[in-house]
Parts: structure tokens; C-alpha cells; sequence
């Protein structure tokens, strides 16, 4: 296929998970031979912190503002196989208005977010797409799965609402020898609802274990966080120094957001990361995890400080290693780049064979109309 992506950013990781999420999926699929160009809003933030700024397997193109988008990409829409639309890209809701109207393959919304956008879309508030928008697409692209697909169905009228989880890329996320200077690790941007579980389950631990060395990476922390002096703080890390950040750590937290919590089935990409790092994840609850990793066994679940104490404290390292081992090959055997490849290639052959299953069964129809 040539495929068509209009995202966020796949040039800057600043801020965001997405552009992590882009590079593996779309090098998945140059892979397995279709042609890819990405399409991204040239905006001040991603502009000033680019990590990435070309390709070998995708064409990447900049644009100002919707009102060149029509004249400068409108026959490549046209022509394309599949045309893609990402959650939070900017004017997303009148950039779905013209996609659905010039694409003349298979559409898709991609919600890289989806439940912060189901919580903005009863709000009224999702900028980057409307309910009114979302039937018009051929696939609602998930970024949680479970019960809330149904509701993507029944509720706003999507004809088909697929689970296309992330992913990781294996080739840049494996395992690597060296000292584990930190004894628990997290990565992420702040997040208002997410900082109550970081203090818990991270900071606390910290501060009743002065001896022992932890870190949190990531921006946009607010400078009235008082951090213990055993926290150390990395402002930015791109993802080119994910696998050797996660490899200088005994364990890595995940703390998911309050709305993807209360969804469930919303596996973060850092979860997939780690685990391919070979490396054991400490993990708040959320409905659904079980079905990504099996608690106990190939990951840790922690609600408390003293949760995360007693992991520290009781666990042996060979049931440390045995935790991130399974973990790894749970990940590796479900969870890569090129297994949302072939989802994504199955949901568009989907597509495609209703689309012609209808057309027949018109042309059946109008045959014995005629006859």
C-alpha cells in the first residue's frame, strides 16, 4: 500500500509518546513493503526539540497550516491505499472533514489517546476530533482495547473500532550489560493525575530508603516539587538513550493515567519498552493488565510504598531475572512493531472485503431488480 500519516510528530519525542510510537509502527510497515509519508504540523515546540529529522523508511513532510495542506498533499490523499489520522494533531477535527472527503482508499483514525479523547468527547472539548467525524472513518484505531471498542461502535457510530495497541521495536529495545546504578526508575512527562501515584511509589520509597539511588526522566515537572536528594532528575531523554537508561536500573516503575486507569486495557509504550529491555516493571493496577502481562509473573503489581518496599527487600535477584525474562518474551512474542503491523494490514483487508462483499451482493441486487 502507500500509506498516508498525518500525526502529531514523528521528529520530536519532547512531550510526547507518539513519535516513539510512529518510528516503530511505520518502519514496521516498510518493512513488510509499503510506502509510507508521514505528515506533520510544523509547531514552535516540536521545531525547537527535534530528535529526528529523516528516514530510511518513510518520507517525512512538513506543513505550515491546513490551508496548504489541500494543494500541497491532496492527490497523494487521493491516491493513497490507506490515509491515517492521529489523535492530537492539531485542527484534527477539520483535517478528518477533508481527509473523508478526498481519501478514496481506506481511512482510519488513529487514537493514540482514547481515553482522554472519550473523556473530552462527552466534555465537548476533543479539538482533534468530533463525534461527528468518527463514523465517517473506515477504522477507530485504539490505543485501548476491552469493552470500550463496543462502546466506540455503539455510542459514536464508528464502523469498526480496532484494538491497534503500541508497540516496541526490538532492534532498538533489548537488553543490555552494565551496572544497575538505580534501584527503581521512571520515564515520563508530568501529568497532574499521574503525580499522586509517582509520589507514592516512587518518591516515598526513596525518601525511606536514602541509601539506594532512583530517577525520574522526563519534562514539564513544576519547580515546587520537592524532589529527596537520592531522586535523580533527567529534564529530557531521547529515545535513542531509552535502552541504556533502562538498562542502569533494578526496576522501572509504570503509572498509568487517571482516565486510562478507569478504561483499563491501555498499555503505556514504556511498559513494552522496559520488558523488551529485559528489565522488571513495577506496575500500578488497571483493568485488563492482566490480559498484557500476567501479575506475578511477569510483572509486579504495587499500590503502597510498602508494596514497592517489600518487592525491594523480598525479592531474590533470580526471581528479579526470571520476572524480566518472561516479561521480555511475553513482549517479544506479542507486543513488537511488526505484529501492530499485520493488525494493522488485517483491519485494512477488512475494509476491503466488506466494501467488496457489499458491492457484489448490490450488483446480485440489481441483477434480479432487472431480471
Amino acid at each position: 500500500m502507500n500509506v498516508v500519516v498525518f500525526g502529531l510528530s514523528i521528529t520530536s519525542s519532547w512531550g510526547n509518546g507518539h513519535a516513539t510510537t510512529y518510528r516503530a509502527l511505520i518502519k514496521a510497515l516498510a518493512a513488510r513493503g509499503h510506502s509510507v509519508t508521514f505528515l506533520e504540523r510544523d509547531v514552535s515546540w516540536y521545531r525547537d526539540n527535534r530528535d529526528f529529522t529523516r528516514a530510511p523508511y518513510c518520507t517525512i513532510e512538513l506543513y505550515e497550516d491546513l490551508k496548504c495542506v489541500p494543494a500541497q498533499f491532496g492527490a497523494l490523499v487521493a491516491a493513497a491505499g490507506l490515509v491515517l489520522l492521529g489523535s492530537y494533531v492539531p485542527d484534527g477535527a477539520v483535517l478528518a472533514d477533508w481527509i473523508t472527503r478526498t481519501a478514496t482508499g481506506v481511512t482510519a483514525f488513529y487514537d493514540i489517546d482514547t481515553p482522554v479523547t472519550l473523556a473530552r468527547l462527552k466534555q465537548g472539548n476533543a479539538e482533534y476530533i468530533s463525534a461527528a467525524m468518527i463514523p465517517r472513518f473506515d477504522l477507530y484505531l485504539s490505543f485501548t482495547g476491552g469493552p470500550v471498542l463496543a462502546e466506540i461502535e455503539e455510542e459514536y457510530g464508528s464502523p469498526r473500532a480496532r484494538a491497534l495497541y503500541c508497540a516496541v521495536d526490538p532492534d532498538v529495545h533489548a537488553p543490555i550489560e552494565g551496572p544497575r546504578d538505580w534501584q527503581l526508575g521512571y520515564i515520563g512527562t508530568y501529568s497532574n493525575d499521574r503525580q499522586p501515584a509517582l509520589e507514592r511509589l516512587l518518591l516515598e520509597p526513596a525518601r525511606r530508603c536514602p541509601d539506594r539511588r532512583f530517577v525520574v526522566a522526563g519534562p514539564q515537572y513544576p519547580a515546587s516539587i520537592a524532589w529527596p536528594d537520592n531522586v535523580a532528575r533527567i529534564e529530557h531523554l531521547p529515545p535513542v538513550d531509552h535502552r541504556a537508561f533502562y538498562g542502569a536500573q533494578r526496576y522501572t516503575l509504570n503509572v498509568t493515567r487517571a482516565d486510562m486507569i478507569t478504561v483499563g486495557y491501555s498499555p503505556s509504550v514504556r511498559l513494552f519498552e522496559a520488558a523488551a529491555c529485559g528489565v522488571p516493571v513495577i506496575s500500578d493496577s488497571w483493568p485488563g493488565l492482566e490480559t498484557i502481562l500476567t501479575p506475578g509473573r511477569e510483572i509486579l503489581i504495587a499500590t503502597t510504598a510498602d508494596d514497592v518496599l517489600r518487592i525491594f527487600d523480598q525479592m531474590s535477584d533470580d526471581s528479579r531475572r526470571n520476572i524480566a525474562a518472561a516479561a521480555r518474551r511475553r513482549v517479544l512474542g506479542n507486543h513488537t512493531a511488526d505484529h501492530r503491523a499485520r493488525e494493522l494490514e488485517g483491519y485494512v483487508h477488512e475494509v476491503i472485503a466488506d466494501a467488496a462483499a457489499k458491492n457484489e451482493e448490490h450488483t446480485r441486487a440489481l441483477g434480479r431488480s432487472l431480471a
